[in-house]
């Protein structure tokens, strides 16, 4: 059932082709607000102001609750149409097509007619007619304007199509209603002219001009007088303005020697217009040759062209004599409708275009003689340059090309080379090692860029380390004479593999997440870690994997991609292995950082423990996008296990919508796989993800659902992620309730750090209902645990109730004590998004306190953090405190 917005006239909906009532004006303004920002979060504040201003009513909140309301009944039924509360803001999440708005706007930047008058069409009367307020107002001015452009655009593509006679009678009409605007008059000018009347057209000029002097006291700008002066000269028609083609790409940064080459280069083309740079791969000769062109560039003020022929490029076939040249005739002004379809009769166009103009063109990259001889010029006006690795001897007997063949650099020449990517001290320091590495290149520029890009992307690596790694290697083919076409090298590279290599190649290409570590190759492998690591320093000598930090190894796009194309059936048997190891070190990791027992439909751990929280989090922070890629793959246990193991790790980070994903797969595998005790937990910690996201109807229906299950472990949890849900809903009665159903069934459990977490959470209800007493007894009994059991994330959420306790008790001093030392022991437990939370509370005491200065800092880096956990409501919420704060404070 399709539904489409309009906001390009009246507002309205059509669903089906149907109209729909999307109810009166206030409403209608609320839905145009979300389409305007179509799939982008509008703050509550934001909504309100954009229906009623800076002057909303009394009860201005509670109204918009009512239209959003009605807006989700009205498109209940409709697939993909919802409006979602988010964090920060509502959000109407459609298709770019589905609204006329942003269907207009892609249309409209297209160079062709129809296309957009297409977009033109769209309009049906003034931008959001029946919609009043300054926002609408707003929005109704820039709208039209973009109308306009688009108005003026379609104008030029049709003239310059030649559509002059049937466009007279329409620029007459907008020019009386737009009378001083240039750009509309030359098109009037122009299409007068196009349609034979020149008198009209000068004399439509002179009213203009006139128009000009007596009510802006200017003269006509530049387009008007081109106008003009294309009717007095007779011009047949409009002229394209073509700049003269700049094709060639950026001249080589780093480019050392080659002064014999580049003198006989330009010997060479003093004898003929045609030279060609010949010799092996990764040797220079695109370097040398951009080089020289950048450097004579001046000499053809007509211009350079450039084009890759893809002549030894395995991931695409050679480009052909035909495409070229016409990609050539566009690039000097040739329209492509005057291109001919017969290649001779293009090819000799091309001839003729360029037979008078000093044109530079390269030729990049050629496979033989056959694919440029055709692009050769009739003239000697224009040079051309040819790179090729073969020697193009047939073209030296046939047109008398020569050759410039290029050897390799000498040991001075490949210092001042890596003297370009390495500090001189650093290169001074280790001597001996540059000079180990000068061997290894062996002259090749390529491997010389290769060896002092890796040495300066490990910057804190002793170079004598690299050396080791190509000792190790025992080879260095893929320095020796890389391909120039990507494929090409990975293709030769992966040819010349060990088998035990060969494979691990193919297995990196199936290795969940963008990067991987040396321990989880290992397991993807089937290798020990020392002697994976051999592996893996191999094929980093290859260029088919990079280490970018210790460690850790990344794959190109493109080289992973081929890895995969290389996978055979029964490689695929190693994600298993992989994902195994990171169920294994993942749940271990989760239990270092939640010691406090773990649910019976997850299972203990069984990977040796990490040292403390600090190794934990910097694993899990390393591997994160590997974990969440190996989640999303996973089937069975290891789904749900894997959500486990990033459920702490998610919280502290404050990754909401990457944790309702992995509980959101968790669950259905458990449904799936049909395994009570998983259901049960994922069923709570899926309402808990569903809370956290600001989902809590649906988080409501799934905590009620766990609260049913047989296996009763997740009960108090759930009653615990419901308290927060009530909390939202503003009924802190009801979030008492729960909170108190939490603490007494696991005070019969006697699980310690589960009582403090439950006893904290009773006492911030308690503190809101302002049982003070009460609050108090709760948090401390909470902080004394979790002091017995050192848990330095549980004693900052706990020191942050009692800081609020304190602040609504009056004692502000008091409460600022709490929060700082929550602070720290955030900051200790990497709990940012915690923490944020907390800064924000900090300052409000502080502010109570008198500590206005403070009260600032504590609210900046709260911003900070909120801005980096993308919770742009608090954002806002807290730049409108601080600038408040500064204008009360008087700085």
């Amino acid at each position: 059932m399709s539904v489409i917005f309009g906001i390009l006239g009246e507002v309205q909906a059509r669903v089906a082709g149907a109209p729909v009532d999307v109810g009166p004006a206030r409403q209608r303004c609320v839905l145009a607000a979300l389409l305007v920002d179509r799939s982008r979060p509008v703050p509550l504040d934001l909504l309100c102001e954009r229906v009623w201003g800076d002057r909303p009513p009394k009860h201005a909140r509670d109204t918009l609750y009512a239209y959003l309301y009605r807006l989700r009944q009205v498109f209940a039924d409709v697939p993909g149409v919802r409006i979602h509360r988010t964090r920060a803001g509502y959000v109407l999440p459609v298709p770019e097509e589905a609204v006329d708005l942003h269907r207009f706007r892609a249309l409209a930047r297209s160079d062709d007619l129809a296309v957009v008058e297409e977009a033109l069409a769209l309009w049906r009367g003034p931008a959001l007619d029946g919609v009043d307020g300054e926002w609408a107002e707003s929005v109704r001015r820039s709208l039209e304007q973009q109308r306009w452009s688009a108005l003026l655009r379609r104008n030029d593509i049709a003239l310059r199509l030649g559509g002059h006679g049937a466009l007279v009678a329409e620029l007459t009409t907008l020019a009386e209603d737009h009378p001083l605007d240039e750009r509309l008059a030359s098109q009037l000018v122009l299409a007068l002219h196009g349609d034979g009347r020149q008198a009209d057209a000068l004399r439509h000029y002179q009213v203009m001009r006139l128009r000009l002097a007596e009510e802006l006291g200017t003269d006509p700008g530049a387009l008007l007088q081109e106008a003009h002066r294309q009717v007095l000269t007779g011009d047949p028609q409009i002229e394209r303005s073509v700049p003269a083609p700049r094709q060639l790409p950026a001249a080589p940064r780093l480019f050392v020697g080659r002064a014999d080459e580049l003198a006989r280069m330009e010997k060479c083309l003093d004898d003929s217009p045609v030279l060609a740079v010949v010799g092996p791969s990764g040797i220079g000769k695109t370097t040398l040759a951009l080089h020289w062109a950048h450097r004579v560039a001046d000499r053809y003020p007509d211009g350079q062209l450039y084009q890759d022929l893809h002549g030894f490029d395995p991931s695409a076939p050679p480009v052909t004599p035909t495409a070229v040249v016409r990609g050539f005739l566009e690039a000097l002004g040739v329209p492509s409708s005057s291109v001919p379809a017969d290649p001779d009769a293009r090819a000799a166009l091309y001839r003729s275009v360029v037979a008078a103009k000093r044109l530079l063109i390269v030729l990049d990259d050629a496979r033989d003689a056959t694919q440029v001889t055709g692009l050769l010029p009739g003239t000697d006006s224009c040079t051309v340059v040819i790179t090729s690795r073969h020697r193009l001897t047939g073209m030296a007997a046939s047109h008398g090309v020569p050759a410039v063949p290029l050897d390799v650099l000498t040991e001075g020449e490949m210092r001042d080379l890596l003297t370009g990517h390495l500090s001189r001290q650093r290169l001074h320091d280790e001597a001996a090692a540059v000079d180990e590495l000068l061997r290894w290149c062996a002259g090749l520029p390529l491997a010389v860029g290769l060896v002092g890009a890796r040495a300066a992307g490990q910057p804190d690596f002793p170079l004598s380390s690299l050396v080791d790694e190509l000792r190790e290697a025992d080879s260095v083919a893929a320095l020796d004479e890389p391909g120039t076409g990507l494929r090409a090298v990975f293709e030769t590279s992966y040819r010349a593999l060990p088998p035990a290599e060969a494979e691990a190649f193919r297995l990196l290409g199936l290795a969940p997440g963008p990067d991987i570590g040396t321990d989880a190759a290992a397991a993807l492998l089937g290798l020990s870690i020392a002697r994976a690591g051999e592996v893996l320093r191999q094929l980093e000598s290859g260029h088919l994997v990079r280490r970018y930090s210790p460690g850790r190894y990344l794959m190109h796009d493109l080289v992973r991609g081929y890895a995969a194309e290389c996978a055979q059936e029964a490689d695929r048997a190693a994600l298993h292995r992989v994902i195994d190891h990171y169920v294994r070190r993942g749940l271990a990791a989760e239990r270092t950082l939640y010691p406090y027992g773990t649910p019976s439909g997850i299972g203990d751990p069984v990977h040796d423990a990490f040292a403390d929280e600090a190794e934990a989090l910097a694993w899990l922070e390393a591997e994160y996008p590997c974990l969440m890629a190996a989640q999303s793959i996973a089937a069975g246990p290891a789904v749900w296990q894997l959500a486990w193991a990033l459920d702490s790790f998610q919280r502290r980070r404050g990754h909401i919508q990457d944790q309702l994903a992995v509980w959101q797969r968790a669950s259905a595998a458990a449904a799936e796989e049909a395994v009570p005790s998983a259901r049960a937990v994922c069923s709570w910690r899926l309402g808990a993800a569903l809370a956290r996201a600001g989902n809590l109807s649906e988080a409501t229906e799934e905590l009620h659902k766990a609260l049913h299950e047989p296996d009763t472990s997740g009960h108090p949890d759930a009653h615990q992620a419901l308290a927060w849900v009530w909390e939202q809903r503003g009924d802190d009665r009801m979030a008492l309730l729960h909170a108190t159903d939490a603490l007494r069934i696991l005070r019969d459990l006697d699980v310690p750090m589960r009582q403090a977490h439950a006893l904290n959470q009773a006492g911030w209800y308690a503190a809101r209902l302002d049982d003070l007493e009460q609050a108090r007894r709760h948090c401390t009994a909470a902080l004394q645990l979790a002091r017995v059991h050192a848990d330095r994330d549980a004693q900052g959420r706990i020191l942050d109730s009692l800081g609020y306790i304190e602040h609504r008790a009056g004692e502000y001093a008091l409460a600022v004590r709490h929060f700082e030392e929550a602070v720290a022991l955030y900051d200790a437990a990497g709990a940012s998004y915690d923490c944020a939370d907390t800064l924000d509370r900090l300052g409000l005491s502080r502010s109570a306190a008198g500590q206005y200065q403070e009260a600032r800092a504590a609210w900046r880096r709260a911003r900070a953090l909120y801005a980096g956990q993308h919770r742009h409501a608090d954002v806002e919420r807290l730049a409108g405190r601080l600038n408040s704060a500064s204008t009360t404070s008087g700085g």
